[in-house]
């Protein structure tokens, strides 16, 4: 379809342009006359409510919803689609509601439309965050109907067709959204076409001189080798004859942005990139592909290490083909893809082909099954997150670099690249993620941040009662993993903080010789609207997590009298025991260890972040002494706390090794090291260990002081 002539196409005074009577000429090839009819009613409704509008091109907006439907309809959707397509802009920009869509049209075209509206009256902190948000929104929207998404991607197709009218700066901020996050869905979703328009387009706005001269580079290599092509077409055609095994070859070029990715991802030059010209050999049954496969490897001879079977392993969209790269004329290196007429259609229309009018045929049922799975997955990632975090953890999921591994029963899980045990935990199932406790890779056990390789197979080993490791965070990649982990450590958060928070106001109500329990529910309850907390948890969360300050909480528990006597003593010091997780934190200036006089910071956000009592840090505290409360260790703390060390060794070979060998010794373990030259003799270590208590760290100390090659010790200070 030339859809430049459709932009001139729309004639004022209420004529029916040439740009619908070609979307018609379109749909009339694969749609009944009733579905034909209703597409000619919405375009004029369009038309009606769009006149008098016009695109920055100058062009009346018609021509807009027209080409939409035009892309829509080469894709053969079926005609609620189109209807959508025409009508997507009408909510959003003119008079018409939705009701009036949906008395006309059906209640599905009118969702369809409602889900693809921009969202310019919902207000954002900032352009990411209102990005964000209306990803979120759109995915969500597609978990209900997945035809919003074919719409919101003809819409950008056509967009970006026409986006030489923006200005620079917005034209490149569209470029790179539509690289980021449209291709990729297209891509996701299986929908070829339009993914290799949409990256063609995005790369040729967002990086125009790149754009230039790449393609004038393989312009020139096209000279080169244009008569090769022809050469292999034939020999492979006559190969198949031969056989009386009937196929279609086509030559194919790969387009400029996957040969830019390429080049960017390898780190090589355009000469390097070896798979820049191709043929397609579509046979009739999945049988005829692997005979089809020997026919070319024995008609060329093939590349080692580059044969790759995406029919017996599809890929997460559904993509289904038998990749080999061959030795072509002169040794230029060719890749061969063999695939069937439907997994040629599927991976070139995708998901799409889920609503291609074909008089009751059903087709692309199982690539429509796995793409809802995956979108229903993002529901539960985006349950209670942030709007931008959920962006990012989406952007992680779409992009196609998978590995593939199997259950013990032999089914086979595709995750990102990169993925580790407790990836594949949760990608079992949730409760199995938040569970688990071990794993086995083909029968060996393995840490639970193993990475995942091809072909494995994975055992999860759960236990009754585990609960997710917060250091999990640091190391999964996929989206639902971290999206339940992050979960569970909120939760996990704010019972603590409410914990700690009951405790704090207890120690502050003590020194008026009151408790929690002997506050009467009336007076608490009082204390709760007066501070505009929801209720006595939500009161105690802000306490723990240093939002209000206990003593302040403590004066709104104590009757009126009492309140004004306020100040009776000191306060009788907090026990920390070092378990307390995620409200209590040791800072990182001077390291405090059980044992050390310490004294504790109340943070907003943080809770309580304990210091040593001599920490340079503490030299502003009487600026603030409210935020200060007494604290001191429980006896018998069963964790272990960072401490650092410096230490000054003459500077000689083996040194390093003599030093880690001597704390050992002591059944230290060191979590972290650096080592700085202090002069030509002598450099400094930084050791950050983990100890038990002060009786540990003396011991450490003593022993690397016994050592002939260490100079000094040293425990940090800030």
């Amino acid at each position: 379809m030339d859809y430049a002539a459709s932009l001139l196409s729309f004639l004022p005074g209420g004529r029916r342009s040439p740009g619908i009577a070609q979307l018609v000429a379109q749909v009339e090839k694969y749609l009944p006359a009733a579905q034909v009819e209703r597409i000619q009613e919405a375009y004029e409704l369009a038309a009606e409510a769009h006149k008098g509008q016009k695109r920055l091109t100058g062009e009346p907006y018609i021509t807009h919803p027209v080409a939409v439907a035009g892309i829509l309809a080469d894709l053969h959707l079926d005609g609620q689609t189109i209807c959508a397509a025409l009508l997507h802009d009408v909510i959003e920009d003119t008079p018409t509601a939705k009701d009036e869509i949906r008395e006309r049209f059906g209640a599905e075209v009118a969702e369809i439309v409602d889900g693809v509206s921009k969202l310019d009256k919902v207000q954002f902190k900032s352009r990411k965050e209102a990005q964000a948000e209306s990803f979120r929104k759109m995915i969500l929207a597609m978990v209900r109907d997945i035809r919003v998404i074919m719409v919101k991607l003809a819409d950008r197709t056509h967009n970006m067709r026409t986006l030489g009218a923006m200005p620079p700066p917005k034209r490149r901020r569209i470029a790179l959204e539509t690289l980021d996050i449209y291709a990729p869905i297209a891509n996701r979703l299986g929908i070829h076409s339009i993914k290799l328009e949409l990256e063609d387009l995005g790369f040729r706005s967002l990086y125009p001189q790149r754009y230039k001269v790449i393609e004038r580079e393989l312009k020139r290599a096209r000279g080169n080798q244009k008569e090769f092509l022809p050469k292999i077409v034939a020999a492979i055609e006559k190969a198949l004859a031969d056989a009386d095994l009937p196929g279609k070859v086509d030559s194919r070029e790969k387009h400029l942005y996957s040969i830019y990715q390429k080049m960017r991802r390898k780190g090589v030059s355009l000469s390097e990139v070896i798979d820049v010209y191709g043929v397609r050999v579509v046979v009739g049954s999945v049988d005829a592909c692997y005979r089809t496969l020997g026919i070319v490897h024995s008609a060329y001879k093939p590349m080692p290490g580059r044969f790759k079977d995406y029919i017996a392993i599809p890929r997460i969209n559904g993509y289904q083909s038998l990749h080999t790269t061959l030795f072509g004329p002169n040794g230029v290196p060719l890749e061969v893809q063999i695939r069937t007429e439907d997994m040629h259609r599927l991976a070139e229309n995708g998901i799409a082909a889920h609503w291609q009018y074909k008089s009751g045929e059903d087709v692309g049922t199982s690539q429509h099954e796995r793409a809802r799975e995956w979108l229903k997955g993002l529901m539960q990632m985006q349950e209670g997150g942030n709007p931008e975090e959920f962006f990012e953890s989406v952007k992680v999921d779409l992009f196609p670099d998978k590995v593939y591994v199997f259950t013990p029963k032999g089914d086979i899980l595709r995750l990102p690249r990169g993925s580790t045990c407790v990836d594949f935990a949760y990608a079992v199932h949730s409760e199995v993620g938040r569970r688990c406790v071990a794993a086995k890779i083909d029968r060996r056990l393995v840490p639970l941040r193993t990475e995942l390789r091809n072909g494995q197979t994975v055992e999860i080993i759960t236990a009754k009662g585990a609960t997710p490791n917060p250091a999990w965070a640091n190391f999964v990649v996929t989206a639902k993993a971290r999206a339940s982990i992050r979960g569970y450590l909120k939760t996990m958060k704010r019972s603590e903080a409410v914990d700690l928070g009951r405790r704090l106001v207890n120690q502050a109500l003590a020194e008026f010789k009151q408790t929690l329990k002997g506050t009467d529910a009336a007076t608490l309850a009082a204390a709760v609207r007066d501070l505009g907390a929801k209720d006595a948890d939500d009161l105690f969360e802000k306490v723990g997590l240093g939002e209000r300050l206990a003593p302040l909480v403590a004066r709104h528990l104590l009757p009126a009298d009492r309140a004004r006597a306020a100040g009776a003593g000191p306060a009788a010091p907090l026990a920390i025991a070092g378990t307390e997780g995620l409200v209590v934190s040791y800072a990182r200036c001077c390291f405090p260890i059980p044992y050390d006089p310490i004294i504790a910071f109340l943070s907003a956000g943080r809770g309580v972040v304990i210091h040593r009592a001599t920490c340079g840090n503490l030299a502003g505290w009487h600026k603030q002494p409210d935020k200060w409360l007494p604290v001191a260790w429980q006896k018998d703390t069963q964790r272990t706390f960072s401490s650092e060390l410096k230490v000054e060794v003459q500077n000689r070979p083996g040194v390093l090794a003599g030093v880690a060998s001597g704390i050992a010794a002591t059944e230290t373990n060191i979590g972290h090291l650096a080592v700085v030259e202090h002069d030509a003799g002598s450099a400094v270590i930084t050791l950050e260990l983990q100890v038990r208590d002060r009786t540990q760290l003396a011991k450490v100390i003593r022993a690397l002081r016994a050592m002939p090659e260490v100079l000094s010790v040293e425990r940090t200070t800030a």
